[in-house]
């Protein structure tokens, strides 16, 4: 559903995989600035807000709003016939369920 956040297991990482404006998007799964939880977060304008302190990232770049001076990890993701694909560095393609 439009908006969903989940927490997985994948890869020896832990992601949120996130339902927002008709695509998924793969990202790390902790906040860097005080290391809230995305999965209690939401999304807002094409931006994950974490629930803690309201520190907001992009979803196509990582990189929080002016004046944050971070960014979040964005896993390039595929949603393919047999299930949903993220790519890592070290194994490029995991496939993550059918």
């Amino acid at each position: 559903m439009e908006g969903d956040i989940k927490t997985i297991h994948v890869g020896g990482k832990q992601l949120c995989i996130i339902n927002t404006e008709a695509r998924i998007v793969a990202t790390q799964s902790y906040c860097p600035h005080a290391g809230g939880h995305f999965s209690g977060g939401w999304c807002k304008n094409g931006h994950l807000v974490c629930p803690i302190h309201r520190y907001e990232y992009n979803l196509k770049t990582g990189r929080g709003v002016e004046g944050q001076g971070d960014y979040i990890h964005i896993y390039p993701t595929d949603l393919r016939d047999d299930g949903l694909y993220i790519g890592f560095e070290e194994s490029w393609w995991t496939k993550l369920w059918s």
